[in-house]
């Protein structure tokens, strides 16, 4: 009786959302292989082949292009899809002879198919100004510049291994920055601006300095009124304070801007993952196209490109080569914001599944 008890609690069970030719060689997978950019199969015990095309997607979608995204399930794949967690959406055929067909389709749509094996995936990121109220960058008009700049990159494999990228409009990370082969991440220069006069009648101010990560919040008087104080050596610009007190606001149009991060992975093989490290200090916010940081996107991909063996990852690569070599081939300037004195045990941390006794 208990096997089969319904509930309420949670969404439908995914696999009753499967294809067919999953749910018969569900744990039976033997190997997956490339057949063309953007397009791989995966070959079961059994011998069935499970053909892939990946497509890109800006992650913002409208109903009208969702409902297109479906119209081609069902033409091409008994109805089912999957989007990838970078954003990507991929269509499921057992029919290899329909591929070129697909393609042709999502072409006319303006979705192009790509980001397999050797080449720039979808690039995850986060909110940014659409809906994020800590935001120091955008997040979707970065990402469509960078990869409008890097789509040869995408629908071709033509570098010598996987690139992964993010971006993350604050320092909050919601878009992993802090393990891919180049981040973009958005940063605040100044801490939040107190309104003094305010402040006392929409927060609470125990709650206020509670927010703070590093202490650098606590309580002061202002003119005679119950207010708060920021001690600016401590604070790191999180806007933590700001989700708890709109009267601490931290959107600054001079001094907001963006950093860039290379060398971060999540994988084990050839080398245990890594977290990012800091390239670039600050680029300026300068939308719609974000022409510095799409340059300097692509100034440390072409040096990778040029300069890494098969296979090998952006860290891999500077590891390698060294870092006083990395910075002289990309031309970025050294400055005293790369010297890390971070003060806790951050090159300690166990990192990797690869374990010794």
């Amino acid at each position: 009786m208990a096997t089969e008890r319904l509930t309420d609690i949670g969404p439908p069970h995914y696999v009753d959302f499967l294809p067919q030719v999953i749910k018969d060689n569900y744990g039976k997978w033997l190997y997956h292989e490339y057949v063309k950019p953007g397009v791989m199969v995966h070959t079961g015990e059994s011998g069935d082949k499970l053909y892939t095309v990946r497509a890109a997607s800006p992650r913002l979608l409208g109903t009208k292009r969702i409902r297109a995204f479906a119209d081609l399930a069902e033409k091409y794949c008994d109805g089912h899809l999957r989007f990838t967690s970078r954003n990507n959406v991929e269509f499921l055929l057992t029919d290899d002879s329909r591929i070129d067909e697909l393609i042709a389709d999502l072409a006319e749509l303006g979705h192009p198919v790509g980001g397999i094996g050797n080449a720039i995936s979808n690039i995850v990121h986060t909110q940014g100004w659409i809906h994020c109220h800590s935001a120091a960058t955008d997040a979707s008009g970065v990402v469509k510049s960078v990869m409008d700049d890097l789509c040869d990159h995408f629908t071709e494999q033509n570098i010598p291994g996987k690139l992964r990228i993010a971006l993350a409009c604050c320092l909050n990370m919601c878009g992993a920055v802090h393990c891919s082969d180049i981040a973009i991440l958005g940063i605040h220069r100044r801490p939040p601006k107190a309104q003094h006069a305010i402040l006392n009648k929409i927060c609470e101010i125990p709650n206020v300095v509670a927010s703070c990560p590093t202490a650098a919040i606590r309580p002061a008087s202002v003119d005679g009124q119950p207010s708060i104080e920021i001690d600016e050596e401590l604070c790191m610009f999180c806007a933590n304070c700001f989700t708890v007190c709109p009267a601490l606001p931290m959107a600054d149009a001079l001094n907001d801007g963006v950093s860039i991060w290379v060398g971060g992975k999540v994988s084990n093989a050839r080398h245990e993952p890594t977290f990012s490290k800091l390239a670039i200090p600050f680029l300026p916010n300068n939308p719609p196209r974000w022409p510095e940081v799409t340059a300097a996107v692509r100034n440390i991909v072409e040096v990778w490109a040029d300069g890494a063996r098969k296979h090998e990852r952006m860290g891999e690569f500077i590891e390698r080569i060294g870092w006083p070599k990395f910075f002289e081939l990309t031309g970025i300037e050294f400055t005293k914001e790369h010297i890390d004195d971070f003060k806790h045990a951050g090159l300690t941390y166990k990192r990797s599944a690869q374990l010794r006794h």
